[in-house]
């Protein structure tokens, strides 16, 4: 004790604080229980944009006031509404019933999973058409409303083919990375409703509040609006986009990052180091580095495989570039040539100046999250 100061005092009194604290989001998780109900019964979105914008900043101007760190409580504020989210997905608004049946072609892949728990939690009725079904396909197919091909890229020509035909008002859909082949399939199989999605996300996700899903015009599109209601009604963000577009940005999102990914990994792995070596003296941003790598490697070496060959002779293109790029830079360091380094920093700078104070705020947020991970290992 020094100046009259009890530490242990002190600390029952923030003991206190932090029960008080724990009793209060309970208070608040039981509100936003209520809240999932009302949407659910109103048909209204689970994600209110306007809402939250006007939840944080008001808190944020509180804080202010009150001498706590806006920050904080916007950390704070964003953890308990993703909590909230995922509190939400038990039961969700059915906003376009005229779609069941749905049939899931690949139902019992880990993609075909997600979506068929996530159809049924708004109530609709879903039947599942893999290979253990594929003798009862016409009996499973014959009334589907919808049908959604959830398989790997490399089989969605002859998974399509061997469909039977399809009712004329079926909306017939894929969830495949790829957009322009995969549609021009739907459309020479179907001569109903198609149209191409890919869902900006993986299995893994808690709930689907925020998360991108990326629209690809086939035909009839009046006749798959109730299929994209429904996407928005779970908090999905729809990004409607030329199939053709579509394919040239994820040969940069996607492939080329994930190939980059896939030889930086098996590059490590054969180093002296071991992974805790590295991480036992990495900075916050090389731990994000590892995780985001080690992702990769935690997942299917099918799924990525084939991402990264089916489009390969599209991005050899862009590959060649890249590994120009490399040795250009290597070039450089030989040389001890600074002013061009500066010179070829200086080009890549104004590529991302329009984003770069909030990739600065973003990843500051990340960055001390993986610090305090790092901590708590």
């Amino acid at each position: 004790m020094a100046d009259g100061i009890d530490l242990h005092v002190l600390r029952q009194g923030i003991d206190a604080c932090d029960t008080e604290l724990v009793a209060l989001l309970a208070k608040r998780r039981a509100l936003t229980e209520q809240v999932g109900i009302v949407k659910q019964q109103t048909g209204a979105p689970l994600h209110a944009p306007e809402r939250e914008a006007e939840l944080i900043s008001a808190r944020r101007e509180q804080a202010l006031e009150s001498g706590v760190n806006p920050d904080l409580i916007e950390d704070i504020l964003r953890r308990m509404m993703r909590e909230a989210y995922e509190n939400q997905q038990s039961l969700l608004a059915c906003v376009a019933p005229e779609l069941s049946p749905i049939v899931i072609v690949g139902g019992e892949g880990a993609m075909g999973q997600l979506f068929a728990k996530q159809f049924r939690r708004s109530g609709y009725e879903v039947r599942v058409l893999d290979k253990a079904q594929s003798s009862q396909a016409e009996a499973i197919l014959a009334d589907a409303k919808l049908v959604l091909i959830s398989v790997p890229i490399n089989a969605l020509e002859e998974v399509v083919a061997k469909l039977p035909a399809l009712p004329d008002d079926c909306v017939l859909a894929d969830i495949t990375s790829i957009k322009q082949g995969p549609v021009k399939t739907l459309m020479d199989k179907h001569s109903g409703p198609v149209v191409g999605l890919h869902p900006m996300f993986g299995p893994d996700i808690s709930h689907w509040v925020k998360q991108t899903v990326v629209v690809c015009d086939g035909r009839r599109t009046g006749d798959y609006q109730g299929l994209l209601q429904q996407l928005t009604i779970w908090g999905c963000q729809l990004v409607n986009i030329d199939a053709k577009k579509h394919d040239q940005a994820m040969q940069i999102i996607q492939v080329m990052r994930h190939l980059t990914t896939f030889v930086y990994g098996q590059f490590l792995a054969k180093q002296s180091h071991t992974l805790q070596e590295l991480r036992s003296c990495s900075s916050p941003i090389y731990q994000l580095e590892l995780m985001m790598v080690g992702r990769l490697f935690a997942q299917s070496p099918e799924l990525y495989s084939d991402i990264m060959l089916a489009q390969y002779n599209d991005v050899e293109g862009l590959l060649a570039s890249y590994q120009d790029t490399f040795s250009s830079t290597l070039e450089l360091l030989k040389a001890g040539d600074k002013d061009a380094l500066i010179g070829a920093f200086a080009q890549a700078k104004e590529y991302f100046s329009c984003s770069v104070t909030q990739f600065l705020s973003q990843s500051r947020g990340l960055l001390n999250k993986a610090n305090d991970a790092k901590v708590l290992d």
